[in-house]
């Protein structure tokens, strides 16, 4: 294997047979953390493909205002989150720019799977069950959390915002990706930019299947509800790596239910896929509501309001309370 050092350009490595599977992504929504999320984002890509990661490439940006301290605390993220998951850095490429504002981490990922493993977003069948692991918006609430704790913190009380901050630590779906590529799936797909719904309508449209979801059933943290309600966005629209929305055969739910809940991982039936429409089914009315392709990704807007009140110096007209377990 050719290894990441100074002066060296490129990586090999030998893929032992099986299929390799190389995935990218940017992060640009996030401060705190950034690198290690940059690599589990990058990491979740292969998880939903049944691949193993092996290893990771990363070009970090940063802006004139940085300086070596914040370049050494992003490269220890990377290499922290590459030893929590087993593979390596491969290389990469740094440099500060005036083109970027704020620091950006672009991160490629390599993985391999053997071919009967293999599992794309395209599988899912009607009948199929779909499977919602964790919860919805976990990444969003953990960002959100992290960046303007000193506005959230007087809303829902310091406890809420260490839980919602720790959600960081969940990141990952490599474990319940190659469990469930191991149970006869038909399709996976990493929930990200669009959260829940983007993801699910993202899945559907590859697979040209419709589908009715139960929003009831999607589970959703009480510190994603009340710091999406400080926000006033919707948490299923929030970006959320660390939930993997799987296709499953009714046949085989209970088995992979009972699978991943002994691994320690949560996952609920929400809905199934069809052969019609793409539908969600309102939790209080039971009203259904057409789902339509993904818009900008709510983290936005949720910075964009939490600043106004940040600059403003306004704390919400609601009274400080708190969030439940």
């Amino acid at each position: 294997m050719l290894r990441a050092s100074l002066g060296e350009d490129s990586c090999g490595f030998d893929p032992r047979g099986g299929l390799v599977v190389m995935s990218t992504d940017p992060i640009t929504g996030a401060e705190e953390g950034i690198g290690r999320l940059a690599v589990h984002v990058a990491c979740n890509d292969l998880a939903a493909n049944g691949a193993r990661p092996l290893g990771v490439l990363v070009t970090l940006l940063l802006p004139p205002s940085s300086d070596e301290t914040r370049v050494s605390s992003v490269m220890a993220e990377i290499d922290q989150a590459a030893r929590e998951l087993g593979i390596e850095v491969l290389g990469g490429h740094t440099e500060v720019t005036p083109v970027v504002t704020q620091v950006v981490v672009s991160t490629t990922s390599v993985g391999l799977v053997s071919r009967d493993r293999l599992v794309t977003s395209s599988g899912a069948r009607p009948g199929d069950v779909i499977v919602l692991t964790k919860g919805a918006g976990l990444e969003g609430t953990a960002i959100l959390a992290a960046d303007f704790e000193d506005v959230l913190i007087p809303i829902v009380g310091r406890d809420c915002v260490e839980r919602a901050r720790s959600f960081a630590a969940e990141i990952s779906v490599v474990r319940e990706g190659l469990l469930a590529a191991g149970l006869g799936v038909t399709a996976m797909h990493d929930v990200t930019e669009g959260g829940v719904l983007g993801a699910l309508f993202e899945m559907a449209s590859a697979s040209s299947v419709g589908f009715v979801l139960q929003l009831r059933d999607i589970p959703v943290r009480n510190e994603t509800v009340e710091i999406c309600r400080v926000a006033k966005v919707d948490p299923l629209k929030l970006v959320s790596s660390g939930s993997m929305l799987i296709s499953c055969p009714a046949s085989r739910l209970s088995h992979l239910l009972r699978e991943l809940g002994s691994a320690g991982i949560l996952a609920r039936a929400v809905g199934r896929f069809t052969r019609g429409s793409m539908i969600a089914i309102d939790r209080e009315s039971g009203a259904e509501i057409p789902v339509g392709p993904p818009e900008a990704d709510e983290i936005w807007t949720a910075r964009r309001n939490l600043e106004s009140m940040r600059e403003s110096g306004r704390r919400s007209e609601s009274p400080a309370k708190g969030c439940a377990k």
